[in-house]
């Protein structure tokens, strides 16, 4: 069974945002002549990478929610340029919508069971729902109508 990070996306305020920089990374990627992967740079080496590449996602954490999750490729260590040793979490630059959840602040990120993570919401779901105002289909998924 696969296992997922999940993680806070700092700076973002709604999937459609995030969606926006993974496509803007792209085009830059694509003018340099690298593969089209969206990587994302964390500090710590995760110790279960067999289990994250065998099938794993990072879920972010949207405004106080997970929100969204992209396929994890790869997991690359490296050092920057100061020798600090950082790790590279490549994915698949395809932002899945996922059944939003509540999920507290924390920092880093987080190990998270295939069992606890929420379902992918259908196409015809998540874009009725991505078209929502944000408050409103947060008031909607406090009252457990989404």
């Amino acid at each position: 069974m696969p296992l997922h990070l999940v993680k806070l996306c700092v700076g973002c305020e709604s999937i459609k945002e995030l969606r926006g920089w993974v496509a803007e990374r792209m085009k830059a990627a694509k003018k340099k002549g690298q593969p089209a992967h969206h990587i994302h740079i964390t500090r710590m080496m995760p110790k279960r990478v067999e289990a994250l590449l065998a099938g794993g996602s990072l879920y972010w954490v949207i405004r106080g929610e997970i929100a969204a999750r992209e396929k994890l490729i790869a997991i690359e260590p490296f050092r920057d340029r100061d020798g600090i040793g950082r790790c590279r979490l490549v994915m698949q630059p395809k932002v899945i919508a996922v059944s939003p959840r509540p999920m507290r602040a924390f920092q880093g990120w987080r190990y998270f069971e295939a069992t606890s993570a929420p379902p992918d919401l259908t196409k015809s779901a998540a874009s009725s729902v991505a078209a929502m105002p944000e408050p409103m289909r947060r008031e909607l998924r406090d009252l457990g109508l989404l």
